[in-house]
């Protein structure tokens, strides 16, 4: 058995930052990953292009998150917002872009890359990473917690878990992280399928495979109301209809809870569509999950337990969700951070600002991160590019 200022399970986005971030403070910190690999669902996201965020301003964010998900993260969005997020990779060596509708992207569009610049800044900041480590138990013991994994034992004053929801379990999300929680005294929202396609009738689709109609507007009518709207593309697939307007529709109908709704199509040049939807497609074919950790049994300036003091989350281990374009990576990244900040105040560390103050002139140099200018730095130091796109 041995002992660290932290233990982070889970090897996704957000434990990865966590990892990094609490390296930077100097916390002596385990990360525990059940699968073989970290980062598998990280690998998948934008297409294995890794959509990181979203190029607008963090009170913009929030609104779009919604309730009761945007007023949550309000304090880490603060703590990390979209720029910031883009400065931060910018620092750590691996340039931004940002393409149509304000996705920020790595220039290089890979999710692999990504992937390698956490790994790297892990090894380089002598935090430990154990993967094929599935923990089987989280234990609160007098002086904090105990973390029990199939060939080790391992105790720390403070957890956070960052295990993610339960969409495409075979990356490793599978729900392990609530059980935990609901163990140690939390109510765990129920989970529904967030950012999924929807089955439809036969007739709906027939003759159509393949149609991809561009700026769309979608909307959610429930009861004769429009209670939700969207924007973006809709695709006709063999099994129903998907698309980021039609995905983007679907966290709708679930954080509504919605039973009875239909969704009004509009296809441009006064054309419309009403479709009403057999049911959306299975959650674990979701990029996101809605449900989890409920939100109000955790303290949203620090990320901490309001039930089990010691114990943090971060991610969409959390009843958090949001739109497609980066969103939930967002969230991610901005909670994780928000927590591993407050396990370093409490053991003595303080977080540095130096890296915004050294970077932000060069990043912003041509323009700003909400502006829409080119503006290309010198590719030696690794700054972002903004492009008018």
């Amino acid at each position: 058995m041995s002992n660290t200022d932290l233990i982070i399970i889970g090897g996704g986005a957000a434990g990865l930052m966590a990892g990094v971030s609490a390296g930077e403070l100097g916390l002596k910190t385990l990360v525990l990953e059940r699968k073989a690999r970290p980062g598998r669902k990280l690998l998948m996201c934008g297409n294995s292009r890794c959509n990181l965020t979203t190029n607008i301003s963090e009170d913009r964010m929030v609104q779009m998150f919604g309730e009761p998900v945007g007023p949550f993260l309000a304090p880490a969005l603060s703590a990390f917002s979209p720029s910031m997020l883009q400065r931060w990779f910018a620092a750590n060596g691996l340039k931004t872009v940002v393409k149509t509708g304000n996705k920020v992207y790595p220039h290089t569009e890979k999710a692999a890359d990504v992937l390698t610049l956490f790994t790297d800044l892990l090894r380089d900041r002598n935090v430990s990473m154990a993967c094929s480590a599935a923990v089987q138990t989280l234990e609160k013991t007098k002086n904090g917690f105990r973390v029990t994994t199939d060939n080790f034992v391992v105790e720390s004053k403070y957890v956070l878990i960052a295990t993610g929801g339960v969409s495409y379990p075979k990356t490793g999300s599978v729900g392990d992280g609530q059980e935990w929680a609901k163990r140690l005294g939390h109510t765990v929202e129920p989970f529904k399928p967030g950012l999924a396609g929807f089955e439809v009738e036969p007739n709906v689709i027939k003759g159509r495979i393949g149609k991809i109609y561009e700026r769309v507007t979608v909307d959610v009518l429930s009861k004769g109301q429009i209670v939700g709207q969207t924007r973006g593309v809709f695709e006709i697939e063999k099994w129903g209809v998907g698309g980021t307007a039609l995905t983007d529709a679907s966290r709708i109908v679930a954080r509504l809870n919605l039973k009875d709704y239909r969704l009004r199509v509009n296809l441009g040049d006064g054309k419309f569509e009403e479709i009403r939807p057999l049911q959306t497609r299975s959650i674990k074919e979701a990029m996101v999950t809605v449900g989890g950790v409920a939100l109000g049994e955790i303290n949203g300036q620090t990320l901490e337990s309001v039930k089990c003091p010691g114990l943090y989350f971060a991610g969409e281990v959390l009843d958090v969700d949001g739109p497609t374009g980066g969103y939930n990576l967002q969230a991610a990244f901005a909670t994780a951070r928000l927590a591993v900040a407050d396990v370093g105040r409490r053991c003595g560390k303080k977080v540095s600002s130096l890296w915004k103050k050294k970077h932000s002139k060069r990043l912003l140099r041509g323009g700003t991160v909400e502006g829409g200018v080119r503006a290309e730095a010198d590719r030696k130091r690794g700054c972002l590019q903004i492009m008018r796109l």
